[in-house]
């Protein structure tokens, strides 16, 4: 396949010149928020070549130029980062300013990382934290407030912090996904539907210690059912099967890799990227998504305290906002954009099933209490 603008390790969305669906490892989400298998935690560089100005204008660009006033900004982010060729050549024609996107495996580690460079940080904005780990960064001071004028596009259920030290940027839904074809009769309409007998030996997960669905769905059967605990006692009753990963999870126990499980811990738009995927090509998705189940994860953008361009910073928060940046979004990273002005490709338009009422919990109870939840689920279900 086509590796992309930024290497062979993590593309979550640059389509390959011959699309099959073993591609759709490199497209989904996958383990935004834990370590991969598959994916070492180092860090590569993408620098894309442009010019420098201060203000929005091309004649800035100019004036910078001559004077030799050279910025290069730093986006921090984690290795499922995609964007297609030439779309901050876009942010340099508009601003001069050049961009270099450094990656630092999962988010946590980006997370991590961001917070033990706070006195040296390394970058200038950082991309990819979601509302899981969001927390985490807001109890320390490493990022600037910022409110751009873009979030009068952006929907008030996205903004979740309200000091502007993080911005949205995009959205998607951690799901319940099943094989329509394998399942031997209706699918499953809510999660307590997971611990009936009917759906004894059907469903894969991830493990919440080592996987970011693994974690978002014990996060959903949190919020989603009268008794977590209960619940996953009963769901382990019920054969549930748990691996490390989403690879290991929707390629090895799933059907859609060769296993004999119709359910499987995915994203919602995971339908999506099975149809454009197929081959032969389909005219339906051949999964559907049990929405009831759906946990919500937005990620954010901020602008890192300490950087020595703090205008220039905030200018690629707009531009990340921007509809430039926002359409590569849903075929790039299969994730949703939250501005109002971007538009969906016809796929996601046909085929996308997002609820409207997700699941959610408060980014600071999540930060307070994953040890806790994550320890407790491990005695549960592995003890």
């Amino acid at each position: 396949m086509k590796t992309g603008e930024l290497g062979s390790t993590g593309l979550r969305g640059q389509l390959p010149t011959l699309a099959t669906r073993e591609d759709l490892i490199w497209v989904m989400p996958a383990e935004v928020a834990m370590p991969r298998l598959s994916i070492p935690l180092v860090s590569l560089y993408l620098t894309l070549m442009a010019l420098i100005a201060c203000g929005s204008d091309s004649s800035g660009a100019d004036q910078r130029e001559e004077n030799n006033e050279t910025v290069t900004l730093t986006l921090l982010t984690h290795d499922s980062f995609a964007i297609s060729e030439g779309v901050f050549e876009a942010f340099h024609d508009q601003t001069g300013i050049r961009v270099e996107v450094l990656t630092s495996g999962d988010v946590g580690s980006l997370v991590a990382q961001t917070i033990l460079s706070a006195d040296n940080p390394v970058g200038d904005v950082v991309f990819g934290i979601d509302n899981t780990f969001m927390q985490r960064l807001l109890d320390q001071s490493i990022l600037e407030p910022y409110k751009t004028s873009e979030l009068a596009n952006v929907p008030d259920r996205f903004e979740l912090d309200s000091t502007y030290r993080l911005t949205p940027i995009d959205y998607g839904d951690v799901c319940v996904n099943y094989w329509i074809d394998a399942l031997d009769g209706p699918p499953p309409r809510s999660l307590m539907d997971l611990v009936q007998p009917e759906f004894a030996g059907s469903l894969v997960v991830q493990s919440p210690e080592t996987s970011s669905p693994g974690m978002a769905f014990l996060l959903a059967t949190i919020a989603g059912t009268p008794d977590w605990e209960h619940f996953w006692t009963q769901l382990k009753a019920n054969d549930v099967a748990v691996t490390s990963s989403w690879e290991s999870a929707y390629y090895g126990d799933f059907v859609a890799g060769g296993g004999s499980r119709p359910m499987v811990v995915s994203y919602a738009s995971s339908p999506v990227a099975e149809l454009i995927y197929a081959d032969p090509p389909v005219d339906e998705p051949p999964t559907g998504v049990l929405l009831d189940s759906c946990f919500r994860q937005i990620e954010f953008a901020g602008v890192l305290a300490g950087t020595a361009h703090t205008d220039e910073a905030r200018a690629l928060v707009d531009f990340l906002l921007s509809p430039t940046f926002q359409n590569e979004i849903p075929m790039n990273m299969f994730m949703y954009p939250v501005s109002q002005k971007a538009e969906l490709p016809p796929e996601f338009v046909e085929h996308s099933q997002l609820t409207e009422n997700p699941l959610s919990l408060d980014p600071a109870e999540i930060e307070a209490r994953r040890k806790d939840w994550t320890e407790r689920w491990v005695e549960i279900v592995l003890g």
